[in-house]
Formats: structure tokens, sequence, C-alpha cells
């Protein structure tokens, strides 16, 4: 079992920065395969990105490749997600996401075992 704990989102203009942190409860969360996902109003959740239990490999929805990050401090029990040039379309709640499965790094929302509560990110134009 492992909890998630979001924080960093807010509000911020169009072409602005935020960075989300997303903090484990646990000593296996080097373990785990993380995601970050979102969820707009009257849309469905969709994948942001993942990255591996390493670090070493990363997947972006190609909506936000080219302008999100994210990372990950083992040690720290963190994954991270920086964003940069956001746009309106952007705002959603986030929320991270572990995959306890080995062997593998996915965008299946429906792969993933725990989930965090999520942050507000809100872009305005």
């Amino acid at each position: 079992q492992v909890q998630l704990v979001e924080s960093g989102g807010g509000l911020v203009q169009a072409g602005g920065s935020l960075s989300l942190s997303c903090e484990a409860s646990g000593r296996t969360f080097s373990s785990y395969a993380m995601g970050w996902f979102r969820q707009a109003p009257g849309k469905e959740r969709e994948f942001v990105a993942a990255l591996s239990r390493s670090g070493g490999i990363t997947t972006y929805a190609d909506s936000v490749k080219g302008r999100f990050t994210i990372s990950r401090e083992n040690a720290k029990n963190t994954v991270y997600l920086q964003m940069n040039s956001l746009k309106p379309e952007d705002t959603a709640v986030y929320t991270c996401a572990a995959d306890r499965t080995p062997g593998r790094l996915t965008g299946d929302v429906n792969a993933y075992d725990y989930w965090g509560q999520g942050t507000q990110v809100t872009v305005s134009s």
C-alpha cells in the first residue's frame, strides 16, 4: 500500500510555468512506475506523463510533449511534473498515480494501482 499526496497546483497565466510534486509514503517507492494524469471538467481522465522505476525512461502525451517534464527522486519518495508554456487547455485537476506491476511503463489509466487526491491547475488566457 502507498499513499500519494500532490502539491504545487495553482493559477497561472498562459505561457507561464508550474511545478507539481507528488510525495509517496512507504519504503518501496522505487518499485513503482509513476504517472501523472489530468481531468478537466466534463471530460474523462487522461494520461499526461509516466516515468520508469529508475527514472531513465519517460513517456508523454502528445499534447504536452516538449512542454512538460516528469522526473523523480527516489531518495525523497517524490515524483515531479514541471509544466512550461502552459495553455488554457491544460486547466484540470492533476493527479499522480503508482503502478506496482514490474516490467511496463504505460499511459493506461486502468494499469495504475494507487492514486492521489489531485491538485488543481488553472491556466488563464
